[in-house]
């Protein structure tokens, strides 16, 4: 009876040079069949058997290709990299002077409204300080400028937005020494804002910016979703996703227009996870968008020295970053979501906030800590070498992204001197204390591009090369633990492992095809590799020009 239904199936078969399965009993393979109708691997094994199994399976030959797992992005932000996909793109720019002429470029094609841009990096600069309304205003003395920082945690803007920003109804005198919770005003010695704010301050700016239609917001998701599948991933873990976001994702999963799964996180605790906690956790039926955690937030980032340190900064004295949270409110949230059953991932980037949510997650657990509850820590980026088997031992998911350590490279140590950068950027440390971790690229912080990713992990070296060893090489992964972090592990991290993140009959038929083996090419290549195709549930949602 099962073998007549199967004959029945509408049954697909794809060749390659190699399949790497994830699976450590059978690793490889060289044809790939599964179900045309359900999506579902059906078996993986060699070409001959599998051709004389499926006889009149519709073939596909990919000849030399190797095909991977769909690589998943385990921290990323869908909504944010579509709205930094129209506007101004500034990053890698290497002055002040660059950032004007990229945005006069912009405004050429855009005079209207606000003009937004998104990331700068001061630490590109000559100077290396944070810029000022100024540097903005000769340039544009009537139009407000509003650029977000890379790592999405400073914003940087000119005289007009300030001066939009004091017209906001029921906003305070932003001169002064008062500072929002959890933010901070940048002034100059007399107390007044030079036009940069940090963390929770950006809020003030933002109110005064008009909120995009529906018509932008659509567009939004659908330029961010084509990028990603073009990069070849199948799954996002999106980070901090509002009650309005999810509604437009579900939208779009109704319509059949999710090319990839998407693994949203609620923002905070707020509307989404006060939906979540009144109707459970969230699965759309078609399979590729679910929302079944919430995302917090503890410190900043360590670029703009909002990372929550236990000392000083080695550069910056007296200054310890900054708590967006207080403890007392986080563990508030942290206790609500596991009371309603969810999965809890945290932002933490100074070993300050890592410490905190540590111990945060060590009192709410109390004798489950240690379970299989993979509540998760975002990013893990500077840890104390104490609190480093702690992740094990409490049973939590370092999520960490690989390229940012070859981002920050240039400059973290100054931030944080030579003993504290022991446990910054750690992953070889994480994984010898016993510690899960997923891997992620935080797009569009980082690029959206998992290849980078993988290289940055296998080499811890710019895309010159640089420094020719790797920056701290003892900290690199191999090229199969790094394609690992961002397949099995990754889906592990999502409660996805009966799913996605392997290739073995009854898992979903997700995968992607490159022109070379990211497993047998030198490290120097995996940046290059060439997306062919990207698959999910057993259809093509990306093709690459031939």
């Amino acid at each position: 009876m099962c073998c007549a239904h199967q004959a029945q199936a509408d049954v697909r078969l794809l060749t390659a040079a190699t399949i790497h399965t994830g699976t450590p009993e059978a690793p490889t393979a060289t044809a790939l069949a599964w179900d045309g109708d359900s999506g579902q691997v059906l078996a993986v094994g060699a070409r001959a058997a599998l051709l004389a199994r499926y006889p009149a399976a519709a073939l596909t030959d990919l000849g030399d290709a190797t095909v991977v797992p769909g690589l998943i992005d385990a921290h990323a932000h869908l909504m944010f990299l579509g709205e930094t996909l129209m506007q101004a793109d500034l990053t890698g720019a290497a002055s002040k002077a660059e950032i004007v002429a990229r945005l006069q470029r912009f405004a050429a094609d855009n005079p209207q409204g606000w003009l937004l841009g998104n990331g700068w990096d001061q630490n590109h600069w000559p100077e290396t300080t944070f810029p000022t309304a100024a540097d903005l205003d000769a340039a544009f003395p009537d139009r407000p400028v509003w650029l977000g920082r890379v790592d999405g945690h400073a914003g940087w803007g000119n005289t007009a937005a300030l001066r939009a920003l004091a017209r906001t109804p029921g906003q305070r005198a932003l001169a002064g020494r008062w500072q929002p919770d959890g933010g901070r005003i940048v002034r100059d010695a007399r107390g007044q804002p030079s036009g940069v704010f940090i963390d929770a301050a950006m809020g003030l700016v933002r109110r005064a910016i008009p909120a995009p239609g529906d018509a932008a917001r659509e567009q939004q998701l659908a330029r961010a979703l084509d990028k990603a599948v073009s990069q070849g991933l199948t799954g996002v873990h999106d980070m901090g996703v509002s009650r309005q976001d999810l509604a437009l994702m579900r939208r779009f999963a109704d319509a059949g227009r999710l090319p990839l799964r998407i693994d949203a996180y609620a923002d905070g605790n707020g509307q989404a996870l006060a939906d979540l906690c009144t109707h459970g956790a969230y699965q759309h039926p078609g399979g590729r968008l679910q929302m079944r955690g919430v995302k917090l937030f503890m410190d900043g980032a360590l670029g703009s020295r909002g990372a929550a340190l236990l000392a000083d900064y080695s550069d910056d004295p007296h200054n310890r970053g900054l708590l967006v949270t207080s403890p007392e409110a986080f563990e508030t949230a942290v206790r609500k979501a596991d009371g309603c059953g969810l999965q809890v991932a945290t932002h933490a980037i100074g070993d300050r906030g890592n410490r905190i949510a540590l111990d945060t997650y060590a009192r709410v657990l109390g004798a489950r800590a240690g379970g299989d509850h993979r509540w998760r820590i975002e990013h893990a980026q500077v840890v104390a070498l104490e609190d480093i088997p702690r992740f094990a031992q409490l049973g939590v998911v370092a999520s960490m992204q690989p390229t940012h350590a070859t981002s920050d490279m240039g400059w973290a140590q100054d931030r944080l001197g030579s003993e504290r950068i022991l446990g910054a950027y750690a992953w070889r440390r994480m994984l010898a204390a016993g510690a899960h971790i997923a891997l992620g690229s935080d797009f569009p912080v980082e690029q959206v591009d998992p290849r980078l990713g993988l290289y940055a992990a296998v080499t811890r070296q710019d895309r010159a090369g640089q420094p020719p060893r790797g920056w701290q090489p003892e900290q690199r992964l191999t090229a199969a633990e790094a394609l690992r972090g961002f397949t099995a592990d990754a889906a592990w991290a999502g409660h996805g492992q009966g799913r996605v993140g392997r290739l073995q009959p009854g898992l979903r038929a997700d995968f992607v095809v490159f022109d070379r083996d990211p497993l047998r090419v030198p490290p120097e290549q995996l940046a290059s590799l060439q997306v062919r195709s990207t698959w999910v549930d057993g259809r093509s949602v990306y093709e690459a020009a031939r």
